[in-house]
C-alpha cells in the first residue's frame, strides 16, 4: 500500500509540473503575441502619421514658391494644431491650423495660456477641404491681419524652421509658451526640414 501511494504522489508531481510548464509556455506565447501586436500598432501609427504628413505636404511644399512659407513649418503646425488630423476642428471643419473665425462660425472649447491654462470657447473657420485650409493659412501668414498686414512677415523672412517657429510665437499665433519647441521637435523628429529648399 505504501508503495502505491508513493507512486501516485510521484505521478501527481509530474502532472503538476506539466501543467506549470504548459502554463509557462502559454505565457511566453502570449507575451510574444503582445510584443508583436505592439510592434504592429506602432508601425500602423507611423504609417498613419506618414500618410498625414504626405497629405499636408502636397499643399504645403508649393507654399515656399508662392508665399515664401517653409513647408516644414506649415506641416508641423498642421500636426500640432490638428493633432495629426484627429481633432474635432479638423475632422468636422477641415480646419488644420486652428484659425479663428467670426462669431457666426462654429465654436469649440480651446485652451489658451495667460499665466495659466484656461479653457475658453472660440469660433473657428470652416473649410471644404484640407487644400482650402492650407491656402487660407498661407494667405494669413503672407497677408497678415486687418490690424497688421506685416504681422507674420518675420515668419516668412526667417532663415530656417527654428527661427520661423520662434517668430510665430512672437507674432502671437499661439499662446502656448512652448509652441516653438513643439514645432521644432516635430520638424526634427519627422525630418520635415527635408521639404524646405
Amino acid at each position: 500500500m505504501a508503495k502505491r501511494k508513493k507512486k501516485a504522489k510521484g505521478l501527481s508531481f509530474i502532472k503538476r509540473s506539466m501543467v506549470v510548464l504548459l502554463a509557462f509556455a502559454g505565457t511566453i506565447l502570449l507575451l510574444g503575441h503582445s510584443v508583436e501586436q505592439e510592434r504592429s500598432e506602432r508601425e500602423a501609427e507611423f504609417n498613419d502619421r506618414q500618410s498625414f504628413i504626405d497629405a499636408v505636404a502636397t499643399y504645403a511644399v508649393p507654399l515656399q514658391e508662392t508665399h515664401g512659407i517653409k513647408p516644414s513649418i506649415a506641416i508641423a503646425q498642421a500636426i500640432v494644431e490638428s493633432n495629426w488630423g484627429k481633432s474635432g476642428l479638423s475632422v468636422r471643419e477641415n480646419n488644420y491650423f486652428g484659425i479663428k473665425g467670426s462669431a457666426s462660425e462654429p465654436s469649440y472649447a480651446t485652451l489658451e495660456y495667460d499665466d495659466e491654462w484656461i479653457e475658453i470657447r472660440a469660433s473657428f473657420r470652416t473649410y471644404s477641404s484640407m487644400e482650402e485650409s492650407v491656402t487660407d493659412y498661407a494667405n494669413l501668414l503672407a497677408g497678415g491681419t486687418d490690424w497688421n498686414p506685416n504681422l507674420y512677415q518675420p515668419v516668412i523672412e526667417a532663415e530656417d524652421y527654428k527661427e520661423a517657429a520662434h517668430a510665430l510665437k512672437s507674432a502671437g499665433y499661439a499662446t502656448d509658451p512652448s509652441y516653438p519647441e513643439k514645432l521644432i521637435d516635430i520638424v526634427e523628429q519627422y525630418s520635415l526640414y527635408e521639404y524646405d529648399n
